[in-house]
């Protein structure tokens, strides 16, 4: 049901009438966590939270993670909480401890949802509210698409997913972050200015202050709409694809010694794409571990292009061809 209130803003309306889609599959009675960082996205989510959430049986609580990486991040948590109190919820700010696996925004974003989840283990929290929107989505698909990382990374952001238990809902997916600030706007909000958001090092930045105009100049409007239709998808194809992969997998693998072994038959007769699933879903299951394109296709040389090659190398674990299987196992 959409929002006919007289004098509502517009921007108001598509944020609320997005939260409260997403809250529709929350049990009623749960606490949900908003991850407010202040900025735009995050404010005008815990300005709809704080209106849907009661409404739908729910409790809302916002939580700002200071990362303690920028001067004066102590006093921006701190606004930021301060106005979500105003909005009437509880509200509390966190410190995350910033190590450096993966390079700066990897890290932080590491350390984000950790204390994120330990806020609504403890509330408790049966799920987590983020403030990714449209455009944080066509970012997404362009960097995948720039690093060459394959169908799984153009997928982009679920709208909900799994974060240790705790459902992370992304309500604002299909709205642009200039509705955002405009709701933010329309409700005497001040979003906190990330300094870092105008950092050039940064590669998303470098997306959002350049490419993304360059090619809405070039090509023409539509195009963050157009990456984000790609990114869903992409999901419901890798959706299809899971499936078939459960159904086929049971009946073409076998556990051996320190590991795995998958029908060379079997693989032979799948799809290509169906084929190189199958053997990163093997080694990811079976030894937590990636597989890259080239090596997924070495592997796969051992189904279609045999020629008594020895063992491959890989991450965690060693694949080599044995009578009529390909079996992976662990590395000493």
């Amino acid at each position: 049901m959409e929002d006919r209130r007289p004098g509502l803003d517009p921007a108001v309306a598509e944020v609320r009438r997005a939260v409260r889609a997403a809250l529709a599959g929350v049990p009623e009675g749960s606490v949900v966590v908003i991850a407010l960082s202040g900025g735009a996205d995050s404010l005008a989510l815990a300005a709809a939270a704080a209106f849907e959430a009661p409404r739908a049986g729910l409790t809302a609580a916002a939580v700002t993670v200071d990362h303690g990486l920028q001067d004066g991040s102590a006093d921006a948590a701190a606004a930021a909480s301060a106005q979500a109190r105003a909005l009437g919820l509880d509200a509390r700010v966190v410190r995350a401890a910033v190590g450096t696996d993966g390079g700066p925004e990897a890290a932080a974003r590491t350390a984000r949802y950790a204390a994120l989840r330990a806020a609504a283990s403890t509330l408790p929290a049966t799920a987590i509210l983020a403030g990714h929107t449209l455009d944080d989505q066509a970012e997404t698909v362009l960097l995948g698409l720039a690093r060459g990382s394959g169908a799984a990374s153009l997928q982009g952001m679920a709208e909900s997913t799994d974060l240790d238990g705790v459902t992370l809902l992304r309500p604002l997916l299909g709205v642009r972050r200039a509705t955002t600030r405009a709701a933010c706007r329309a409700e005497g909000l001040e979003p906190w200015e990330d300094p870092h958001n105008t950092e050039s090092r940064f590669a998303r930045v470098r997306v959002r202050e350049s490419v993304l105009p360059v090619l809405e100049a070039e090509l023409g409007p539509g195009i963050a709409e157009a990456l984000a239709r790609t990114a869903a998808q992409l999901r419901e194809d890798a959706e299809a694809f899971d499936e078939m992969i459960d159904e086929t997998i049971e009946d073409i693998v076998e556990h051996v010694e320190a590991g795995i072994s998958v029908s060379v038959g079997a693989l032979a007769a799948n799809p290509a794409a169906l084929r190189h699933r199958i053997i990163r879903h093997v080694v990811a299951s079976e030894f937590h571990e990636s597989l890259t394109r080239a090596q997924t296709l070495q592997v796969a040389r051992l189904v279609i292009d045999w020629a008594g090659q020895g063992p491959i190398d890989l991450p965690g674990c060693r694949a080599r061809r044995v009578g009529g299987r390909i079996e992976f196992t662990a590395r000493p």
